[in-house]
């Protein structure tokens, strides 16, 4: 496995370092360079402070953590942290999963489109940092996170480096994982469940990520 990046040109350099593939021309933030390039400058410009964070390039405004960039297979997203707040009056922003509370993405696949919507992402990320400022929550009307199953204490207990791994990753994977053991019935499939998910887990995944 690759070296994690340390900084952004690192990132853009080598990749994540989340699996064999940083470095080669496999790995995702490989296929979009340019996109990756284009996005970079307009975040920057956005007088966001920017730094590495859960292996991915992450934007802050005193901080505060506003948005993340991120490669992935099919395209290239900013992830808002509490994009379910913001107007969307242009209808572009995804739930990045079905459990989702906070975090939406704006997908890119070419640059050319990243340069026509500058003006449009700009406004965006200065709605997200008013949000941020404000200190405001998205509305809990929503599930809360549900509570850490038996099985997983166990296993943090019995193996440090997996409750660091687990513990790495971005606050949406964790959730998702919580939901995705805490759904079983069965200690036994909850058992299952973990043990599939530790090699994900430890490259920065989350449960459905491929």
């Amino acid at each position: 496995m690759t070296m994690k990046p340390d900084t952004v040109d690192d990132y853009l350099a080598q990749g994540c370092g989340r699996c064999a593939l940083g470095g080669t021309p496999e790995c995702k933030v490989h296929r979009w360079p340019a996109v990756l390039k284009e996005l970079r400058a307009i975040l920057r410009a956005s007088g966001l402070q920017e730094e590495i964070k859960w292996s991915a390039p992450c934007y802050a405004h005193k901080g505060r953590n506003v948005l993340m960039l991120s490669a992935l297979r099919d395209s290239v997203v900013v992830s808002f942290f509490q994009g379910a707040q913001l107007t969307d009056k242009d209808g572009v922003l995804e739930k990045p999963g079905e459990n989702s509370r906070f975090a939406r993405y704006w997908r890119f696949t070419e640059a050319a489109t990243v340069a026509s919507v500058e003006a449009r992402l700009l406004a965006y990320i200065r709605e997200a940092i008013a949000i941020s400022e404000s200190g405001s929550t998205t509305p809990s009307d929503k599930a809360d996170t549900p509570p850490m199953p038996q099985e997983l204490s166990r296993r943090f207990e019995e193996d440090a480096e997996f409750k660091a791994a687990f513990e790495a990753l971005t606050p949406g994977r964790q959730r998702g994982y919580l939901l995705h053991f805490s759904s079983a019935k069965q200690a036994s499939t909850r058992e299952n469940r973990i043990e599939k998910c530790k090699p994900a887990i430890f490259k920065g995944k989350g449960w459905n990520e491929r």
